[in-house]
């Protein structure tokens, strides 16, 4: 495991100022991001604000599903906003079309034609993605108007309304997160998503402060969860950080530098424990947003499909048993998306490499697939304790705890990502300036 910080590779405060292209960069991210948090409080017409108050109070508030979600989307779907719908018909569409793409023979493909197969497909996402967005926008306007004594004030007008500018809203985020993606720093869509929670984190403190000053949690209590919030930040880093290092041996390589005098370098092929990252919890909690919708569009006014679909996410059994179930899919099956034992093998023989005491081709193949089914299947279990953390921190001690599920999964990988590419724009700075150097002596 490597702990090295990009503090001890030459990181400085006047690197950093001299590195103007990533000055603007940053600067157009943070404005970005000004953009979307104003979006966020921009609501739906024909709404009564009281009434949508007095709903998010009744089933946002505990947290659960919808309590994710509503973090996810920064705090819009309890304000019901143009963007409460945020990047997660965007989601579950790539699920879908990742999907397809392991069973189409033609979205395969497409994959293989490189940059013009993923622009095709990024194509496809999005026409899907308005479908999706179309289906949740209607099932959450159905839901909102088959409230006895609801917050709808235009009558059958809303979802004539509501569903286009909730569609736009997600369509508009899509298109923000690329513009950050390209000329910001960082992944755009994952760091809309980590502004929305970092966002609700000072209310969440807060709310602790005020339960304890009330009487309703011990001082020993406020200590307490406080301190697993930083036991489980520090061990997020550590599991996120973490990795198995194959030694991989190139004999011709290390003959060249033996015969030149030179010391011979180690290589290793890194496997890291969460290989799928943060995207298994994010696509599980992207398809428990059906329910949701489903309760919207299956209204039973007897109360049996609408009560058992909207009590699923309330943190229950089944939707525990669910989502972990999930997130273990999605981390296999994201892991055999961006990682590839055959071709790795492949590539390392012709690359005249090789594992010490594994023959190459198929054998290797076969000892990097074992390696890889144990880290992710211990990636997925560390994964899904971090998941249902709120809702035993919940049952516990009776508050929303917003530092831990997906929520510090997202914050801790988006800030090492952004922090590695802020890094790698200081280094390419500086290497530029030493090539201006030697062009300059010559």
């Amino acid at each position: 495991m490597s702990s090295e910080s990009i503090f001890d590779r030459g990181f400085s405060l006047e690197s950093f100022s001299k590195a103007l292209d990533l000055q603007k960069r940053l600067i157009f991210t943070v404005l970005a991001l000004f953009v979307y948090r104003i979006g966020t409080y921009v609501p739906l017409p024909g709404l009564d604000p009281a009434i949508i108050d007095e709903l998010a109070k009744r089933h946002l508030s505990g947290g659960g599903f919808l309590g994710m979600f509503n973090m996810f989307s920064g705090g819009a779907l309890s304000r019901m906003t143009v963007f409460a719908l945020n990047l997660m018909p965007y989601i579950s569409s790539s699920i879908i079309i990742q999907l397809f793409t392991m069973i189409s023979p033609t979205l395969e493909a497409l994959k293989k034609e490189g940059e013009t197969g993923r622009k095709k497909i990024n194509q496809y996402t999005r026409y899907l993605t308005i479908f999706v967005a179309s289906f949740q926008a209607y099932g959450i306007s159905l839901y909102l108007m088959n409230i006895p004594g609801g917050p709808v004030r235009i009558g059958g007008l809303f979802p004539v309304i509501a569903i286009p500018s909730l569609v736009c809203g997600t369509l508009f985020l899509i298109w923000l997160g690329e513009q950050i993606t390209s000329r910001g720093v960082g992944n755009g869509s994952s760091l809309l998503i980590f502004s929305g929670i970092v966002a609700g984190m000072p209310a969440s403190i807060a709310n602790i402060f005020e339960m304890g000053k009330a009487g309703a949690l011990s001082v020993f209590a406020v200590i307490t969860i406080f301190a697993i919030a930083v036991l489980v930040i520090v061990f997020v880093v550590f599991m996120e950080r973490a990795q198995r290092r194959v030694a991989i041996h190139y004999p011709q390589r290390q003959a060249m530098m033996a015969q030149q005098g030179k010391a011979m370098d180690s290589n290793h092929l890194p496997l890291k424990i969460n290989s799928a990252g943060v995207i298994p919890p994010i696509f599980a909690y992207s398809l428990l947003s059906l329910p949701l919708m489903l309760a919207g569009v299956l209204h039973d006014k007897s109360g049996g499909v609408l009560d058992f679909l909207v009590d699923f996410g309330r943190g229950g059994i089944w939707f525990s048993v669910v989502l972990i179930g999930m997130i273990m899919f999605f981390s296999f099956f994201y892991t055999a998306v961006v990682f590839n034992p055959t071709e790795t093998a492949d590539n390392l023989k012709k690359a005249g490499g090789f594992i010490p005491g594994v023959r190459p081709g198929q054998a290797t193949a076969e000892y990097l697939d074992y390696i890889l089914t144990r880290l992710t299947t211990i990636g997925a279990l560390y994964m899904s304790f971090v998941c249902i953390l709120p809702d035993i921190m919940q049952s516990k001690f009776g508050v929303h705890f917003l530092f831990g599920g997906t929520g510090v999964l997202i914050i801790v990988g988006v800030t090492i990502d952004t922090i590695s590419q802020v890094y790698t724009h200081i280094l390419s700075h500086q290497y530029r300036g030493v090539l201006k150097e030697m062009g300059k002596k010559k």
